[in-house]
């Protein structure tokens, strides 16, 4: 079944800070992988937090035909990992386990069912040997493939990643986009803040362009073009 992003007239500002993002208006229809492109500062995080409701935004935005409190239960979302915090004595199947409990009630046990898909999720990112570890003594790519696994278990159909490969490992990298891909396949709609334009045309078949507003969004190879990049980055 196809998915439906669609924003209107979305704009953020900050007292600071006016007009981070102004006029924003996008159609992202899925499955697929759609990049958020764009210079520091330009609101591409901004932008992704926005379509979530974490922050205040004026517009219209809609997760098929529904307003993002109500498709919430549909979304899984991976913060940067510079606004998380690693000493917080949990192990890495805790964390993950941590997917499944959004759809429990409050103080509802998880089942063994529960249990399993946790499980299978930290040997699909390769961490199973680590399970029991502390997030703590984890590298930077190693995190980052845990949150992808609670991601996973949320079987969730949209999820929303904020640059997953800042600071992190080759090995890591790959291993994620896999899991990604195989997202895609599944039907699930990714959007995905990115800083790296190396990887752009490998990684996402369609791409938005942010600086402060969309400049332009579509297919890669139709909006990834020195037309727009100049714009945004000269």
């Amino acid at each position: 079944m196809n998915s439906l992003i669609t924003i209107k007239n979305v704009g953020v500002s900050y007292a600071m800070q006016p007009h981070v993002l102004r006029d924003c208006n996008l159609s992202i229809e899925g499955p697929t992988i759609t990049g958020i492109i764009g210079p520091n500062g330009a609101g591409k995080s901004t932008l992704l937090k926005a379509i979530l409701g974490l922050i205040p935004s004026s517009g219209e935005i809609r997760i098929d035909g529904e307003t993002t409190r109500k498709a919430l239960s549909r979304i899984a979302y991976v913060e940067q990992k510079s606004h998380i915090d690693f000493t917080f004595p949990i192990t890495i199947r805790e964390c993950v386990a941590l997917g499944r409990t959004v759809k429990k009630a409050p103080l509802q046990r998880l089942t063994k069912e529960d249990w399993a898909k946790v499980d299978e999720a930290i040997e699909e990112v390769g961490l199973s040997e680590l399970a029991t570890r502390q997030i703590g003594a984890l590298s930077g790519g190693q995190f980052q493939r845990v949150l992808l696994a609670r991601c996973m278990v949320q079987e969730a159909d949209y999820i929303f990643l904020d640059e997953p490969f800042v600071g992190i490992d080759m090995l890591s990298e790959k291993v994620i986009m896999t899991i990604i891909r195989k997202w895609k396949e599944e039907g699930k709609t990714i959007l995905m803040v990115n800083h790296d334009l190396s990887k752009v045309k490998e990684y996402f078949d369609h791409v938005v362009l942010v600086k402060h507003g969309i400049v332009a969004s579509g297919k890669t190879e139709e909006v990834f073009i020195s037309k727009y990049l100049d714009h945004v980055y000269g």
